[in-house]
C-alpha cells in the first residue's frame, strides 16, 4: 500500500485523478507558484490538478526527501510530517524542475500542498498554460 506519498506519485504518474482525490482532506490549501492567494477546497484543487495532468508533458518523480515542516498557516499551524517530491516536466517546449511539498494531517492525508518551480520562463509558460485550462474547464472566469 506505502505511504501517502507513494499513493500519489503512483496516482499523479499514472494521471488517476480519482486516486489522487482520496488522499486530500476535504479543506487542503495548495499554494502555486502562478497565484499569491491558495487554490482551497477538494473540488477547486481537483480541478487544478485536472489542468496539470493535461497541462505536463512527460512529467516525472525523480526524487524524496522527508521529514516534518511548518505549515504555511504559520506558528498557530505548528508543524506536519512532510514530503518533498523532486520532479521534472515540460510545459509548452520549456523545461521545468520542481517540487511539491506535501504536508499531511494526523490521519496522513495530505492538507498542504507547496509547488515551487524554476527557472522563471517556465513558470511563466505553466502560468499560461494554467490559466487557459481553468477558464477552459470553468473553474476560473475567463480575464
Amino acid at each position: 500500500m506505502g505511504t501517502t506519498a507513494d499513493r500519489f506519485k503512483a496516482a499523479v504518474e499514472a494521471k488517476q485523478l480519482d486516486a489522487v482525490e482520496e488522499l486530500f482532506t476535504e479543506d487542503i490549501r495548495l499554494y502555486s507558484p502562478v497565484k499569491f492567494t491558495p487554490f482551497e477546497g477538494r473540488p477547486m484543487v481537483l480541478g487544478l490538478f485536472g489542468v496539470l495532468l493535461r497541462t505536463f508533458e512527460d512529467f516525472r518523480y525523480v526524487g524524496e526527501l522527508t521529514g516534518s515542516a511548518q505549515t504555511a498557516a504559520g506558528p498557530e499551524g505548528g508543524s506536519a510530517d512532510s514530503t518533498v517530491l523532486i520532479f521534472r516536466a515540460t510545459v509548452n517546449g520549456k523545461e521545468i524542475h520542481g517540487i511539491d511539498l506535501l504536508q499531511f494531517d494526523e490521519a496522513g492525508r495530505i492538507k498542504e500542498f507547496t509547488v515551487m518551480v524554476r527557472p522563471q520562463s517556465a513558470v511563466h509558460a505553466l502560468g499560461e498554460a494554467v490559466l487557459a485550462g481553468l477558464v477552459e474547464d470553468g473553474l476560473v472566469p475567463q480575464a
